[in-house]
Formats: structure tokens, sequence, C-alpha cells
């Protein structure tokens, strides 16, 4: 069993990651439409775990965004980020311990908050250290209780660090980190196929 991080970096050299952003894609527009409707403002953007920067490379080419970040674990991932976009800023770092100089609007994840061993915590830190007042954290995961084919992931794709929670405890955790109109929704259900888990919540003013 490998750790994540190491685990990314092999996905980034034979090229995974630019298969995972074209899977992701659908939930990944569900979350930016939701987070953007009715945005007027200028606002500033993190994408967390944001992998070759797919993300971060999208919302810098919003015409409201005025700065776009990407941090992630792996050099390799950040190497690749960093060789496609030099408009946008990236960061190597693990998201447990890194903090933003500025904090922002808005922080998207999709398929990361579930790599590290406490989720909640993370999620908790999120929103003390990067988020402003009235800012958005919101999230996507596939690897969930509710979302039986997930079951034996991290048996399959080898890696030592993957915390299964339900949908409940995902809102729970959002609920007790301090951010109001919690919510969620499932982006693309078929089938066996339970969707992409959303969870989103607004830091109070």
């Amino acid at each position: 069993m490998k750790l994540p991080i190491d685990v990314f970096t092999e996905w980034a050299k034979d090229g995974r990651d630019e298969r995972m952003a074209r899977g992701h894609a659908d939930s990944v527009n569900s979350m930016l439409d939701f987070a953007l409707e009715g945005q007027v403002d200028p606002f500033t953007f993190i994408d967390a775990g944001c992998g070759n920067g797919w993300v971060v490379r999208m919302m810098g080419n919003h015409q409201l965004c005025k700065r776009a970040k990407g941090v992630d674990g792996s050099e390799q991932m950040i190497k690749k980020a960093i060789s496609f976009d030099s408009d946008n800023t990236y960061h190597c770092a693990d998201l447990v311990d890194w903090i933003p100089n500025k904090k922002v609007d808005i922080v998207h994840s999709m398929e990361v908050f579930y790599y590290v061993k406490d989720p909640i915590g993370l999620i908790h830190r999120v929103v003390s250290h990067w988020l402003k007042p009235g800012g958005r954290l919101i999230i996507g995961i596939d690897y969930y209780s509710e979302n039986e084919p997930s079951t034996s992931w991290n048996k399959e794709c080898g890696i030592s660090i993957m915390t299964r929670l339900s949908e409940a405890e995902w809102l729970s955790g959002f609920n007790s980190s301090g951010l109001i109109d919690v919510l969620c929704w499932r982006v693309g259900a078929k089938d066996d196929w339970a969707g992409t888990l959303v969870v989103t919540g607004l830091m109070h003013y």
C-alpha cells in the first residue's frame, strides 16, 4: 500500500490525471455552476488537490476571477500544472498543513478530502484559515458509504489512506465547522452508481 501522494505522482507520470479530469468534468461543472450562480462581484479561488491544474486554468479564465490558485501534495502534479499554465499560481504542499497567504471567496475540491486520516479536521482547517467571511467551500466525493461500487477502491488502487464516510458524516462535518446553509446533492447517479456527492456551505460574515 502506498501513500496517496505517491500514487498521484505515478498517475501524473502515466497520464491518468488527464483521464480523471475528463471523467470528473460533469461533476466539477455542476459544482462550479452552483458556486458561481448569480456571481456579480470579482472573486478569488483555490482548488484544493488541484492535480494538473485543469480546474485552476478554467477558473483563471473566468471574467470575474481576480486570482486562482492550486495546491497539491504531489510535486509531479504541480510541475505538470506549471508547465501548462504560467498565468495562475501553484503550490506543492500537504493540504493538512498549508495555509494561503490570503483568504479566498471560493475553495473547491474534487475527489481529494478523503485522502487524509481526518477529513473533518481538514474541513475545519479550511474554514478557519482559507475562507473569507461569506466565502464558499464546495467539495465532490465519489468514495463514500452509500456509493457501493467504491467500496474496494483503496485495495484496488493500493492506497493506504482513504477515509470512507457516509453522506450524513460529511454533512455533519460541514455543519460542525461553523459553515451555514450547508447542503448536498448527487451528480451523475445511474444504475448502481450513487453519483458524485457534492457538499457545500458558506462561511458566516
